[in-house]
């Protein structure tokens, strides 16, 4: 291989030994591939198979139940009261003494009928944030394999690395040719 045609060959290499160095900081890749490994290890957690099984299990045996009660309990709110005042006339009570009557004998019935109105817009919040939370739940459970695939990758902050480590390479390998070259003209 002659001398000039050497050179032709050599500076593409070096054109790209170079661009493997210099791009990966340009486009700010130490920092985010360290985002995206924080990212895996907060995660990892709670993408775990067991995990998200037991998050599918909650949305859909515990929560998702209680969308028709908090929508059913928002419908029955102003009944409480009624409720309250047709069972302090039955029992010949004041309402301020079935309150009382509750508190004594029923603690928790009696608080929460007390508190029922407090709870209402809880209650309405109920349906939209199960809404809201399905897509979640949903895209957790059909990631599962996903998230193993990109978590058994080696280590994100070695991707810069996997091409700078390239890129001084081929700036060695075509430069050193190169300049001796030059030297010796």
């Amino acid at each position: 291989m002659s001398e000039r045609t050497s050179r032709k060959f050599f500076w593409p290499v070096l054109v790209i030994g170079v661009l493997l160095i210099v791009l990966p900081f340009t486009v700010s890749m130490p920092s985010r591939t360290s985002a995206g490994q924080k990212l895996l290890n907060a995660f990892r957690p709670i993408m775990q198979p067991a995990s998200v099984r037991t998050t599918v299990s909650y949305d859909v045996n515990t929560f998702t139940p209680l969308g028709p009660f908090a929508t059913g309990a928002v419908a029955a709110a102003p009944e409480v009261s009624t409720f309250l005042g047709t069972l302090a006339k039955a029992l010949h009570m004041t309402p301020a003494q079935v309150n009382s009557l509750l508190a004594a004998n029923s603690p928790m019935l009696g608080g929460i009928l007390t508190n029922f109105p407090r709870l209402v817009p809880i209650f309405r919040e109920v349906p939209p944030g199960l809404a809201f939370y399905k897509p979640i739940v949903d895209t957790m459970n059909a990631q599962v394999n996903n998230f193993a695939a990109v978590d058994s990758l080696p280590n994100l902050n070695l991707l810069t690395w996997f091409f700078v480590v390239p890129g001084i390479l081929l700036v060695l390998l075509a430069g050193l040719p190169l300049l001796l070259a030059r030297r010796r003209t």
